[in-house]
C-alpha cells in the first residue's frame, strides 16, 4: 500500500483506548484521495475503535468506526469544514457528520447520512 499522506503502517488510525486497529485499507486510500482533493493537512483524531472503546460500548449495534470505515479529522473553522464536507459528498462518503472541530465522514453501507453534532 503506497499513501501520499497518512502513514502506510496505517498506525496513525489505530484505537486511541486499545492500540487496535482494524481500518480497512480501501478507506484510507480514500480518505488519502479526500486528502489531496482539499489540499491541506489532516489530523485524525479518531480513526479504528475497538468495540470496547468507551465511546462504543454502549451502542447497540457497532458503529462506523468499529467497522474500520471511519474517521474524524480535526478542523480550525469553516472554511475547513465547508471543504472537507464538499469534497467528501462529492467522492462518494456515504456518512458526512459536522462539529465545531472535526468533520467525521465514514464510506457506510446503508442509508446515506449527513448530521451535525450538537
Amino acid at each position: 500500500m503506497k499513501l501520499r499522506y497518512f502513514k502506510n503502517d496505517l498506525s496513525e488510525f489505530a484505537c486511541k483506548e486499545t492500540g487496535n486497529n482494524l481500518i480497512q485499507e480501501s478507506f484510507v486510500h480514500a480518505l488519502d484521495d479526500l486528502r489531496d482533493a482539499c489540499g491541506f493537512p489532516f489530523l485524525i483524531t479518531s480513526g479504528y475503535r475497538d468495540p470496547s472503546h468507551s465511546a462504543e460500548i454502549n451502542k447497540s449495534q457497532p458503529g462506523q468506526h468499529c467497522l474500520g470505515i471511519a474517521a474524524d479529522i480535526a478542523v480550525s473553522g469553516g472554511a475547513q469544514r465547508f471543504i472537507i464536507v464538499k469534497h467528501a459528498l462529492a467522492m462518494g462518503f456515504s456518512g458526512v457528520g459536522t462539529a465545531k472541530t472535526f468533520i467525521h465522514v465514514d464510506m457506510r453501507e446503508t442509508t446515506p447520512m449527513h448530521w451535525r453534532y450538537s
